[in-house]
């Protein structure tokens, strides 16, 4: 069961983090072409609502998750995001654009707040295996991002715009019948009465507060590259929109590598450290981007972030899976993607305007400067901070909870 579990959430996860950056790898062009998006803030207010509307969404699908199998409700998931896909490439307007853009944010609000609860769940008892399955399902995710960036590049130049779309909406469906198909005969059904008032919210949110600069660190880095990314390499190092998606398509592969290798990793080095190296190392990262004098410069320093930031990932779902008791783990688990959007729709929305103001590199800066303060907070503490009382030291005890 826990292998049907891991293998058809990792191929959601591909589907729906592909889903998420398929879009904003298109704005760049629209706005090259002054079709639909003619300024930076505008790429910032469609990240931030998309990312907001996922946020409301998201305490929907929890209730929901309690009601209906995890199998009908990813379905559903899937099915929509293929659907708003092939509906973004008629939009004749911003607000056509905004609208189907939020279909397809509405659609991935499913997997991050139940699946990966479900994974930690079905994995609890062994702190190996907890890292392993996270690392796993993390970098899955990962590679769907790796190829929607190979394709969409590619595919727009070489035809149009709209040809990714159209593309991915048909390939989505075959994952989704994958995923599907992977989960026959297994039950997401739990015996388990969980509260979900406004204190049991509340109580979940205090269980995890000291992993909340991690997660604003996570959704924050995630989005100033997805969302800007594509046009700092292509409007100001004139890299054409193939060779942008190759790019990002080595940013995310770099940190698909990473996530899979966080079980392996944590074990010899300690979840305390390896976490610590990933924000100090996507610090110095961010800052080379920002302030890269040309392309060479900014084309490493966001392969490695992919890296780091990637990395973090695992990282946090796996304190998450380590403190958190099994019945609370769903809202604990819908928190960390939900404080993730709020932190990627703040800075989204103050990066297109910084960007319109100063330069498309701000952002990068802006994020490196949080980030700096995310690596200060965390380094003073000690490795019972991390997952437990041995949760931050190399040889860990098997136990999740110890």
């Amino acid at each position: 069961m826990k292998k049907k579990i891991l293998l058809s959430a990792s191929i959601f996860h591909a589907l729906t983090d592909a889903a998420s950056v398929i879009t904003p790898m298109i704005f760049p062009i629209l706005y090259n072409q002054k079709f639909l998006i003619t300024r930076y803030s505008q790429i910032g207010f469609l990240s931030n609502i998309g990312l907001l509307t996922t946020l409301l969404l998201q305490f929907l699908v929890v209730k929901l998750s309690f009601h209906h199998e995890y199998r009908l409700m990813m379905v559903v998931s899937g099915l929509g995001i293929c659907a708003s896909m092939a509906i973004v490439p008629f939009a004749r307007s911003f607000t056509a654009l905004l609208l189907a853009f939020l279909l397809i944010r509405i659609f991935s609000s499913f997997y991050h707040p139940i699946v990966v609860a479900w994974i930690s769940k079905s994995r609890a008892g062994s702190g190996k295996d907890l890292d392993d399955a996270m690392g796993i399902q993390s970098g899955s995710g990962n590679l769907g991002v790796v190829f929607a960036f190979l394709s969409v590049g590619f595919l727009a130049q070489r035809w149009n715009w709209k040809m990714p779309l159209f593309v991915w909406s048909i390939f989505g469906l075959l994952l989704g019948a994958l995923g599907t198909l992977a989960l026959r005969g297994v039950s997401s059904r739990s015996q388990e009465l969980t509260s979900l008032s406004a204190a049991s919210w509340l109580r979940s949110l205090a269980s995890i507060k000291r992993y909340i600069p991690g997660f604003f660190f996570g959704g924050m880095g995630w989005s100033v590259t997805v969302y800007f990314a594509p046009s700092l390499l292509n409007h100001k190092f004139q890299i054409p929109m193939g060779s942008t998606g190759l790019y990002l398509a080595l940013w995310i592969g770099l940190g698909t590598i990473t996530g899979y290798g966080y079980g392996v990793w944590s074990r010899r080095f300690g979840r305390k450290n390896v976490f610590l190296l990933s924000l100090g190392g996507a610090t110095a990262c961010l800052f080379l981007i920002g302030f890269a004098p040309h392309k060479a410069v900014a084309v490493i320093g966001l392969l490695a972030f992919g890296g780091f930031l990637l990395m973090t990932y695992p990282s946090l779902h796996t304190f998450v899976g380590s403190t958190v008791p099994a019945s609370g783990q769903t809202q604990a688990f819908s928190w960390v993607s939900n404080i993730q959007l709020i932190s990627g729709a703040l800075v989204s929305l103050a990066s297109g305007f910084l960007s319109d103001a100063l330069g498309i590199q701000f952002p990068f800066i802006l994020t490196g400067i949080l980030t700096l303060v995310v690596f200060l907070y965390y380094a003073p503490r000690g490795p019972e901070y991390f997952g437990g009382k041995n949760g931050g030291d190399a040889g860990m005890s098997p136990d999740p909870i110890a």
